[in-house]
């Protein structure tokens, strides 16, 4: 039997995404550096920093009301995604050595694949947005 499964995953991310609220976008975005620091210093979670700054870069843009094409489920998935990996004591404590990672890593994994075409989507206005802004500057 897995330690940590994608139903486990499911069922963690489901909950953390219920109780997403706009308070919780604010928090989240006030500790993006601590949370990107923690990802940056687990070798597990490392794979996923592009990811992740892409989603807190989506995240931001929300926020200011930049970028609205995203439906709110996937905001709040993402939002209780990086609130789970922010809690040291979740499913799998992260102060257990060798395994205190991996219900973060299925959680962000799950996460990713449930908001992928959200964030190729933002991704793809993002770099639009950027060429239309370099071009202003240049004229």
């Amino acid at each position: 039997m897995a330690l940590f499964s994608e139903k486990n995953a499911q069922s963690q991310l489901d909950a953390e995404a219920e109780k997403v609220n706009r308070a919780d976008l604010e928090a989240l975005l006030e500790r993006q550096r601590a949370i990107e620091e923690k990802v940056k210093s687990s070798g597990k979670l490392n794979r996923f920093s592009a990811d992740i700054k892409l989603m807190f870069s989506m995240i931001q843009d929300y926020w200011k009301g930049n970028y609205r094409d995203v439906p709110w489920k996937s905001i709040a998935a993402i939002v209780g995604a990086l609130l789970y990996v922010m809690n040291p004591l979740d499913f799998i404590p992260d102060l257990i050595l060798g395994i205190g990672f991996v219900d973060d890593v299925g959680v962000v994994a799950l996460c990713l694949k449930l908001v992928e075409s959200d964030l190729h989507q933002y991704a793809a206005w993002k770099e639009h947005r950027e060429e239309s802004e370099q071009a202003t500057q240049a004229n």
